[in-house]
């Protein structure tokens, strides 16, 4: 069966549609494996340009059989090449019969490194060549085998102990010495020399790390056997031959192991002849044993920050976090000017056109407040200013869980070398690029993961060796929540000991992604747990290396993406990058520059980094939808991490000598830290780095700090009510969606969430077309759609549920792309609008857009405000009086350079019909006829829910009204925000990272923007837009007179190729049409 040429294994649904469509005749068929049910098949077979699916299940006695209506009798076969045989012949119940076999690509046997990464050289391919019989294990199969032929041979035997045995990952390095070293032993052997060098070299690099553990062991052993040494005792002999010493030779290795034998086999009786003998005598003294205590926590210094006030006046900040006040002392005065407390302390409002200026809100007396504007030094300082103030905020709240945490990440490729004794750099994030203050720096974070790739240390060591560093640096015993290894590759998780009851469902997972997916020098390690309410995931992989494999990184991506079990296991149909509230990535991913080595190193000399931002093969990557869509990377400000001398930082050493020839590696950011979040919820990147001062390896290490919102686990204030107006509830009138598929299967959607009982499912869908080939619409009605009741009522608590749902198909089960709510914009008596894509297995497969509400009781809707929420970003054109405006809900990110040139629109990004035509230009805001606006009903009700005007902006237009392009931000006078601040997002193709609109969705360019325009789109919009050239009827759901018709013709109306009116950040009513938008369908009664 798996020597089949039309058995595709595991690839996607998306993929086996893509092969088919390029064989493009009608009977051409592959099989694959079912996404839906374990152990099935998928049969796939293309007839009249659709893709028709059939699964093929196996019964309890292993038969396998095509699927059937109810009432047809199963044909069984024992194997899937017979099925496969007879349904290639005519008239049984397939729409045509299997006539032409879509071949599985051959996978290339390469070298998975270019031997660039480490010291250590990695695993070759361990596939068998061709000539060599697979499967046999009975010595050497051909009459006269050269030593070519007896290194495959060999491998091929090795290759069946890696799946069984329990060290298959040692069995890596043996690969390497039966692929290149072995013939040269063989030579050797036939020339007379017995010695066998190359074997001898092979093992001292598998047993590198065992050096370590041995050295630690013995150690201790012989620290103990002292202990019941006579005083005139001789030192050992072990200490005298320099056991410690690091020279990897074999025979010092046997000579320590021989060593750790002889003292555990005579420590037992050492020990009871001593104890013995002080019975005897009775003449033993113990020493006393004082009791260590953990030392304290460091309490926080004092810090100061000399500001300007005004535009000539200096002054002094000083922030006392341990006693909860902050003091203004202007310059020359020996007194504060005045004191204030942490609880006067209303808002913190960043400036974004001054990165050092902010404005400090607060209360004076219970009647007024007042504002005040310091400029600092600069940026940093500011940023430190407002962390310390933020902490103080927190430590003297008096709620008993937290809203807000700071987690630590930070990635380092240590090239088989052992750390150096000190790491402070690197977990306090200092170094180059975006960093910390030294004021802020020694602050401890509530979550540190550290992943390492190349990492030689024993598990135990390398965990106990972070702690000690941490405790060091902040004085805490940080707690392991946990550790995950494969091979050198490892991810270690520590979180502050008030933390460790709230962490709970810790799961742990590795993917192999190495020769043949089948060795660990390549791969991923991943953890995640629940914070309270909050899940985390997090994922340190080690991509393959070299600059022209892109293809096989891109493909490492998307093994892990799909064989990585982490999260609940109920999502776990659903992507990897859904599953979690907020999901990290990072580790030595190997992308490179395409650019010259030399052009490389004169950009980086005059620290031009966002040129060389245009050619980095990550970020082109992200553009083309291939890897990491809608993930989120800090502002690269440092240097490429790679490939440094060993020894320094001052130079690249970009040439890498070997028997094939000079290898190029050059300079990289080969390290880096990804994130994607939910949808509306708070996550804010404070640095992002790289350190300067280590350098063991050729990689730096790479570091990243986070702002992270966190949701407790939810104690309602009151019980539940009885009556059906005490409860809550979710109500859809109509969902729309279009899935790039050659499918015409009916579908239904599966709702999850953590606020619901159990997962819900609605009807088929009631209507669907293809008029578009590779795309199906679907659409969905009220009566199709199920009403959803939380299990709690409570506002609070609604605003941070999202809602999980998943496109399936009625025949396969098979999903067709899932997709990810936020229920916070949604809170309202009358239905919004809500647009989002579709992911499956890291692609993009679509988008979905539909009405839905959230009613919540007139009883259950109080609320507070989060701690994150009190600081909040402005540009310099704003009133004098204090603003009432929440945190914006959009992430702005760095804007392209001008020297990258937009990518060409990727058939998995189809943003088709959210925009329907409309370009960059349009998707901003109509004008729309509206309820009355109140302003004070405005401002009350956007504290009461915890609302931005551009979230709600956002969900009423659906067509990003609050660009996340730093220009259209600027349009706004208040709603800017850090280039790093991310809130997730419903909908923004252009809103995560570097992704830009496909030009398949803009049918009316830019007068400065060239191409030509897409008749594909152009004439997709054409017929997606039929129904609204009809006039609506009188009395009709489409009727303006009717109170549904306003609803119904704003979703109809955008959806027309014209062009909408006048932009509504222009003009000067700019600001109350925001705020009308932002109260429409809001208002409670």
């Amino acid at each position: 069966m798996t020597t089949a040429s039309w058995y595709h294994r595991d690839i996607s649904r998306v993929v086996a549609e893509d092969l088919l469509a390029k064989a493009g005749k009608d009977g051409c068929f592959l099989v694959r494996d079912s996404e839906s049910v374990s152990g099935a098949y998928a049969l796939c077979l293309l007839f009249q340009r659709h893709v028709h699916t059939y699964r093929i299940l196996p019964d309890e006695e292993g038969l396998l059989s095509v699927q059937t209506i109810q009432g047809i009798q199963a044909k069984c076969f024992r194997t899937l090449t017979d099925l496969i045989g007879a349904y290639q012949q005519p008239n049984n119940g397939l729409v045509i019969p299997l006539l032409y076999p879509v071949n599985r690509a051959k996978e290339p046997v390469e070298e998975d490194s270019d031997g660039e990464d480490g010291r250590a050289s990695h695993p070759p391919s361990l596939v068998p060549h061709s000539g060599i019989i697979a499967g046999s294990t009975s010595g050497w199969v051909t009459a006269q085998p050269n030593k070519a032929q007896i290194s495959q041979q060999l491998q091929l035997r090795l290759q069946e102990q890696v799946h069984s045995s329990p060290a298959s990952d040692f069995m890596g390095f043996m690969a390497e010495y039966l692929s290149h070293h072995l013939q040269l032993d063989l030579e050797a052997l036939r020339n007379g020399n017995l010695q066998l060098r190359h074997l001898s070299t092979a093992l001292v690099t598998a047993c590198r790390g065992l050096h370590s553990e041995i050295d630690f062991t013995l150690a201790g052993l012989e620290t103990l056997a002292k202990v019941f040494d006579p005083p005139s005792s001789p030192q050992s002999p072990v200490r005298e031959q320099g056991l410690l010493a690091s020279d990897p030779d074999l025979e010092l290795l046997l000579s320590k192991i021989s060593t750790v034998n002889h003292l555990l086999s005579s420590l037992e009786r050492k020990v009871l002849k001593t104890l013995q003998e002080t019975v005897t005598k009775h003449k033993l003294a113990l020493p006393s044993v004082a009791v260590v205590h953990p030392p304290a926590a460091k309490p926080m210094a004092v810090q100061s920050f000399e500001v300007k006030v005004g535009k000539t006046q200096r002054a002094s900040l000083t922030v006392d976090v341990e006693s909860g006040t902050m003091a203004i002392t202007k310059r020359g005065c020996s007194s504060p000017e005045e004191t204030i407390s942490q609880d006067k302390i209303l808002q913190l409002i960043k400036y974004q056109s001054m990165q050092s200026k902010v404005r400090l809100v607060y209360d004076r007396d219970q009647h007024r407040s007042l504002t005040r504007d310091f400029i600092f030094q600069n940026a940093r300082k500011r940023e430190a200013f407002c962390q310390l103030l933020q902490l103080m905020k927190i430590q003297h709240s008096n709620l008993d869980e937290p809203d807000l945490i700071s987690v630590y990440v930070g990635t380092w490729n240590m090239g088989s070398t052992p750390p150096p004794r000190s790491m402070a750099s690197w977990l306090t994030s200092r170094g180059l690029g975006q960093t910390q203050d030294e004021t802020t720096a020694g602050i401890p974070h509530d979550i540190y993961v550290i992943g390492t790739q190349e990492n030689s240390l024993g598990d135990r060591e390398w965990v106990e060796f972070l702690r000690a560093s941490l405790k060091t640096l902040m004085s805490i015993d940080f707690r392991v929540v946990a550790l995950q290894c494969l091979w050198s590759i490892k991810i270690v998780v520590l979180v502050k000991p008030e933390h460790e009851r709230r962490i709970s469902h810790v799961n742990t997972s590795s993917v192999k992604t190495g020769i043949a997916n089948t060795l660990g020098n390549k791969g991923a390690v991943g953890v995640s747990f629940l914070f309270n309410g909050t899940s985390f995931g997090f994922v340190n992989c080690h991509l393959a290396s070299g600059s022209e494999k892109t293809q096989r990184r891109n493909q490492n991506y998307s093994d892990i993406l799909r064989s990585l079990v982490l999260g609940d296991k109920r999502l776990s149909s659903f992507d990897l990058t859904l599953r979690f509230t907020h999901l990290f990535w990072f580790g030595d991913l190997n992308y490179r520059l395409d650019m010259e080595v030399q052009d490389i190193l004169a950009h980086v000399n005059k620290k031009e980094f966002e040129t060389l931002m245009a050619v980095d093969q990550l970020i082109l990557e992200r553009e083309k939808n291939k890897v990491f869509l809608r993930f989120s990377e800090g502002d690269i400000s440092f240097p490429p991490t790679y490939r440094y001398e060993r020894g320094s930082r001052d130079s690249y050493v970009w040439q890498k000598f070997k028997t094939t020839g000079v290898r190029i590696n050059v300079p990289s950011w080969c390290d880096r830290i990804l994130w994607k979040s939910h949808p509306e919820t708070h996550m804010l990147c404070n640095s992002y780095g790289c350190t300067d001062d280590i350098v063991t390896s050729d990689h730096s290490p790479v570091f990243a700090t986070f702002e992270v919102g966190v949701t407790s686990q939810y104690v309602p204030r009151k019980a539940p009510g009885s009556s059906p107006e005490s409860l809550a509830c979710i109500e859809w009138d109509s969902i729309e969606v279009i899935v790039k598929t050659a499918s015409r299967s009916k579908c239904y959607i599966e709702f999850y969430s953590y606020c619901l009982e159990e997962s819900q499912r609605s009807g088929e869908n009631s209507s669907q077309s293809s008029d578009i080939p590779g795309f199906l619409k679907l659409s969905w009605s009220a009566k199709q759609l199920p009403v959803l009741s939380p299990i709690l009522s409570d506002l609070e608590y609604l605003l941070d549920q999202h809602l999980l749902l998943s496109i399936k198909g009625m025949d396969s089960c098979e999903s067709y792309g899932e997709c990810c709510i936020a229920m916070r914009s949604m809170i309202g008596s009358l239905a919004q609008q809500f647009e989002t894509f579709l992911f499956h297995r890291g692609e993009e497969t679509g988008s979905m857009r539909g009405w839905m509400k959230v009613r919540v009781p007139k009883d259950r809707r109080s609320t507070r405000e989060r701690l994150y929420e009190w600081i909040s970003f402005e540009t310099d054109e704003m009133e004098s009086d204090f603003p009432t405006l929440s945190k914006p809900a959009l992430h702005a990110v760095r804007s392209r350079p001008l020297s990258l040139l937009d990518s060409a629109s990727s058939y998995t990004n189809p943003a088709y019909f959210i925009f329907e035509g409309v370009p960059n230009t349009w998707a901003q805001c109509p004008r729309l006829s509206e309820p009355s606006y109140s302003q004070a009903s405005d401002r009350q009700a956007d504290r009461h829910l915890g609302h931005s005007p551009c979230r709600r902006l956002q969900s009423l237009t659906g067509a990003q009204a609050c660009s996340s392009s730093k220009e259209q931000l600027q349009r706004s006078p208040h709603y800017s925000v850090p280039e790093t601040i991310s809130y997730g997002h419903q909908l923004s193709p252009s809103q995560i990272g570097r992704h830009k609109r496909p030009k398949s969705a803009i049918l009316t360019r830019h007068p400065q923007t060239s191409g030509d325009c897409s008749l594909t789109a152009l004439h997709m919009a054409w017929c997606l837009s039929d129904m609204d050239t009809e006039p609506p009827k009188r009395g009709s759901c489409l009727d303006p007179s009717q109170p549904e018709g306003r609803k119904n013709l704003l979703r109809h109306t955008r959806s027309a190729l014209e062009p909408p009116p006048q932009s509504c950040w222009e003009g000067a009513g700019s600001q109350r049409d925001t705020r009308q938008l932002n109260r429409a369908g809001e208002k409670y009664h």
